[in-house]
């Protein structure tokens, strides 16, 4: 480990909820179908002198018209680790499917970091076609076009150092320009995987979430979150409620509701 490089505090924090079942959140189904609840989070880095959030959520409306249930904002969810969304300076977006980026308006001060080819993806030809366009929202992807011009977008070509230890890494597959965010910490590289692996299971068996733009693509994301991180274990998927389970609460009474992943986790 590079002991040159700061190390971050990172949290994962829950906003929303759904039901699902298994078939769903394989390419192909599943076989053997079973109840496969999906968990929405934000997450924050922490470092000496600088707050990094990731993706913004969604807000009552996207709960409402997608069947979601929300059980805080995304702001009450970056408050119980102490983080103030009014305040983020920087809020990286993995990708523009509505649960990424709907809940933009909460940050009034941040600049929003997106890779190119997502926003040429989310503005592009690909969104007359409803099996891809469904995932997106149009009035999120038109009020970061107004944040554009309100130069207050910075926009990234592939892999990109933020920070010391910090930097985000296109991968593609999911969406055409999806990133996954790796962060130096005490445990060692981790990475936020975001949509690249909804759930564990879909990267520890290796099958793609059905939602896709790339299956190729994909597959080869699994390798690149393994390359990127020190260890298996230091990978954070997505969606996957036994994030909450694996890593320890961030503080007294927010179990069930956010974890430090900096900190050496169980696994369930």
């Amino acid at each position: 480990m590079m002991t040159n490089l700061p190390t971050y505090r990172v949290y994962a924090a829950k906003y929303a909820e759904r039901d699902g079942q298994s078939r769903d959140m394989f390419l192909g189904g599943d076989a053997h179908n079973s109840p496969m609840p999906m968990d929405y989070f934000v997450w924050a880095v922490v470092g000496p002198d600088r707050t990094w959030v990731i993706d913004t959520g969604f807000e009552d409306a996207d709960a409402e018209a997608r069947g979601r249930r929300m059980v805080r904002s995304v702001t009450e969810a970056l408050a119980t680790v102490g983080v103030d969304a009014l305040t983020v300076e920087d809020v990286i977006i993995t990708h523009l499917h509505y649960d990424h980026i709907g809940g933009f308006g909460q940050f009034p001060a941040a600049r929003f970091h997106v890779q190119d080819r997502e926003m040429a993806f989310a503005t592009g030809r690909h969104m007359t076609r409803r099996a891809i366009a469904h995932s997106f929202t149009a009035d999120h992807i038109a009020g970061l076009v107004h944040k554009v011009f309100d130069q207050r977008v910075t926009f990234h070509d592939g892999d990109k150092t933020l920070a010391p230890g910090l930097s985000v890494h296109w991968v593609g597959g999911h969406t055409a320009g999806l990133q996954v965010v790796r962060v130096h910490t005490a445990l060692g590289w981790m990475v936020l995987a975001s949509d690249a692996a909804h759930y564990y299971d879909n990267l520890e068996q290796g099958r793609p979430f059905p939602t896709l733009v790339d299956v190729g693509q994909v597959l080869d994301a699994f390798d690149t979150v393994r390359e990127l991180a020190d260890r298996p274990e230091l990978i954070v998927p997505g969606h996957d409620p036994l994030v909450l389970a694996r890593y320890p609460a961030a503080a007294k009474g927010l179990d069930g509701i956010a974890v430090r992943l900096d900190q050496e986790l169980t696994l369930a």
